[in-house]
């Protein structure tokens, strides 16, 4: 990567989302926040938002590479946070790790800080702090200094709540098993890609000891698609057989 940018070899990236309405997730046909599954493009097309382009290798790798602190909890206006329950915990465990890891005021150094907007907040002391105020800045709100004060304002769109709360079954959808989604992408696949798919699966299985392990595994794979299994099944035993 570094090499190539070098070169001028620009690598790019170009992004697409999927938007599906509020009103339709609740009546979808798998849970849509569930993170084993993928929205299928005949149902929620992909809709292009941009291009990303690496055409400058960081001058201090550690400034701009090391201290570089990801979180999904960072939003714009506008854009909020699904249900999915992976994504409602990353929220905080993410800003969390890089509050350990670089700081209560990592947000401040320059990889981190944002670059269209000025932060207004009363963010003043710590560890790392980049930002001097004058002797007379409070950190607190509300104040009679002029400061900052809070807006009130959402930044996204509510989310209506409701559902019971502790130990229960999650509410079923029409496909929320763990094998429709596999048997569709198997036959979504060319004749080659297949041919590949069960060679590289049975390559592995058929070295496994047991007998009834190797059953279990085959089992899901015809689960996904019978045509799957009986494939996987075949080539383990072709190959079990030299």
């Amino acid at each position: 990567l570094l090499q190539a940018i070098e070169r001028g070899v620009n690598p790019s990236w170009t992004l697409y989302v999927q938007v599906m309405p509020a009103a339709d997730a609740a009546d979808y046909r798998f849970n849509p926040f569930d993170v084993t599954k993928v929205w299928p493009h005949a149902d929620v097309p992909l809709q292009r938002v941009g291009r990303l382009v690496l055409d400058r290798n960081p001058d201090n790798v550690f400034a701009e590479v090391e201290q570089a602190a990801f979180s999904p909890n960072n939003f714009v206006p506008g854009i909020g946070p699904s249900p999915d329950k992976m994504l409602q915990g990353r929220l905080f465990a993410y800003a969390d790790a890089q509050r350990y890891r670089l700081g209560i005021n990592h947000t401040q150094l320059p990889v981190n800080a944002p670059k269209a907007t000025t932060v207004d907040n009363y963010g003043r002391d710590g560890l790392h702090a980049t930002r001097y105020g004058s002797r007379q800045d409070k950190n607190y709100e509300p104040n009679s200094h002029a400061g900052p004060a809070q807006t009130g304002q959402p930044l996204a769109a509510p989310l209506p709540v409701h559902g019971w709360t502790g130990t229960h079954e999650a509410p079923a959808h029409a496909k929320d098993d763990d094998f429709f989604q596999a048997g569709e992408l198997y036959r979504l696949m060319s004749a080659d890609e297949k041919d590949r798919l069960i060679a590289n699966i049975a390559g592995g299985l058929s070295q496994v000891t047991r007998d009834d392990v190797i059953e279990k595994n085959i089992a899901h794979f015809r689960a996904a698609d019978t045509d799957y299994g009986k494939r996987v099944e075949e080539a383990v035993r072709a190959l079990r057989e030299d």
